[in-house]
């Protein structure tokens, strides 16, 4: 945590996450709404990719204060969209919050660490699942780093996975 907040904020990184388009049109709330106050409100550049494919990649660049910031209203705004969705339906535990970044693969193996205890760390000191997909993604050199929690927690462990990438 002090590493972020310390030296880490000028750095400028770039997180990419994907995200169904059928879920887009929630997000973007009419026009882009939501996501262009995300951009005043965090400062971090936010770019959703055009196309009709079934996925589309979000992509976060700036300061790292300013992506967590980016970040941390994704995630809150994905829990409101779950419990908008529940509110008709009779579950009653709510799902947690599922965000899919993109990491390059051959950061994947600092992100994993020595047998796994890297991975096992961040889930532990955030509380939220992460799973790396083993193989890549179709005609790329990247892998699909799922996270899913509380948005707290999907928050902190961006952050660690941030740290890990700066380092």
């Amino acid at each position: 945590e002090s590493k972020v907040s310390e030296g880490g904020l000028n750095v400028t990184l770039t997180i990419r996450l994907l995200m169904h388009g059928k879920v887009r049109g929630s997000h973007s709330g009419g026009k882009g709404e939501t996501v262009k106050k995300m951009r005043e409100e965090s400062g971090a550049r936010i770019n959703i990719s055009e196309g009709n494919c079934p996925e589309r990649i979000v992509t976060i660049t700036g300061p790292t204060d300013a992506i967590f910031k980016a970040f941390a209203m994704i995630a809150y705004k994905f829990e409101e969209d779950i419990t908008n969705s529940m509110s008709n339906s009779t579950a009653t535990s709510k799902p947690p919050v599922t965000l899919r970044l993109v990491v390059p693969a051959s950061q994947c193996g600092s992100l994993i660490g020595k047998g796994g205890s890297k991975i096992k760390e961040i889930r532990e000191s955030t509380g939220a699942q992460v799973q790396v997909a083993g193989d890549m993604l179709p005609n790329s050199t990247e892998r699909a780093v799922t996270i899913s929690g509380t948005p707290d927690a999907i928050i902190q462990c961006v952050k660690q996975i941030c740290v890990v990438m700066l380092e």
